[in-house]
């Protein structure tokens, strides 16, 4: 049975570090390969801005999941599941230790308990929905979700119009809210042994790192990439420009036509706030997970790691779950 170790933390909480202490330089841990677990590290040309792993440590320490769609692509939790599968078995064969790292917390969820036995796609309701959404808009029919799943309209994005239609496809399918189908406990998937290990950050520390990465990105050029992607005609009604850092460049003129914001200062403090109001969402998801060891250091992971290992001699062997 694989072994996977799942880590977990807040934007900016510093998980790469971690990773990069115990795993790279003259005596790492074992030996191990990242399946990066951040929804939009997936797309290709967004890089500043989701704060994708420098490629020197991604040489020395193996990512999987990155730059794999482009930003007008969809990619939800079923795609990250079955390519993280994937990715844990080959690392498997070759002897390393999968590592399952990143903060968005529903592909990290689905992963260890198993995606939810959603209702198939149903194409008649699917084409009433994009119907109603042309003629109604999106203001009426997020109105409508928020009624009948409050908690689904909550985390969906007011632009998100795939994630929209899909929720209240499956209501008008099911009679059922697309929230009461998470996954419990009860439904953890039997083929891998998990360490789950969660970043604890104080709130305070987690805000002012954000607010340090947010300038350091500028100054990396965070502008520039993103009218680099404006100018290959990518715009906020696509999956991956809506992510934090990308969406709060754009000004839309007139309905579809959107220009970038010459107010450079005021889009660094959108980007900061807007990163703090996640980060405090994905706080308050991670402490509803069980069965979390939760650390602040790379030497207390070190440590938790060791606790299963047998002998000096298996120094470059993964550690053991029992």
């Amino acid at each position: 049975m694989p072994q996977v170790l799942v880590l977990f933390g807040p934007t900016a909480s510093g998980k790469t570090e971690i990773l990069e202490q115990l795993f790279t330089g003259i005596d790492p841990l074992c030996r191990a390969e990242v399946v990066s677990a951040d929804s939009m590290q997936v797309y290709r040309g967004m890089d500043i801005g989701t704060a994708k792993p420098e490629a020197d440590l991604r040489q020395r320490l193996p990512h999987h999941l990155i730059d794999i769609r482009n930003p007008d692509e969809q990619f939800n939790a079923g795609d990250f599941v079955r390519l993280a599968d994937e990715a844990c078995a080959d690392i498997v064969r070759r002897g390393g230790l999968p590592v399952v790292s990143g903060g968005t917390g529903f592909y990290l969820r689905n992963f260890v308990l198993g995606l939810p036995e959603t209702p198939p796609s149903n194409p008649r309701i699917r084409d009433q929905v994009q119907e109603e959404l042309h003629r109604r808009g999106m203001a009426a029919l997020i109105e409508e979700l928020t009624a009948c799943d409050p908690a689904s309209a909550a985390r969906i994005h007011p632009n998100d119009t795939y994630r929209l239609a899909r929720a209240l496809e499956v209501f008008r399918t099911s009679g059922r809210p697309l929230s009461s189908y998470a996954p419990t406990a009860a439904a953890a998937r039997p083929q891998y042994r998990f360490l789950i290990i969660g970043l604890e950050r104080n709130r305070e520390e987690v805000y002012r790192r954000i607010n340090e990465r947010c300038a350091l990105m500028f100054r990396r050029g965070l502008p520039e990439e993103v009218a680099r992607l404006h100018a290959a005609g990518y715009n906020p009604g696509d999956p991956g420009m809506k992510a934090i850092g990308y969406r709060e460049f754009f000004t839309e003129e007139t309905p579809g036509v959107w220009r970038l914001s010459a107010d450079l200062a005021n889009v660094e403090t959108l980007i900061a706030r807007n990163s703090r109001r996640y980060a405090k969402r994905q706080i308050t998801f991670f402490a509803s997970i069980s069965g979390v060891t939760w650390i602040s250091t790379a030497e207390e992971l070190r440590r938790e790691l060791n606790k299963g290992k047998r002998s000096k001699e298996e120094k470059n062997m993964p550690p053991k779950w029992y």
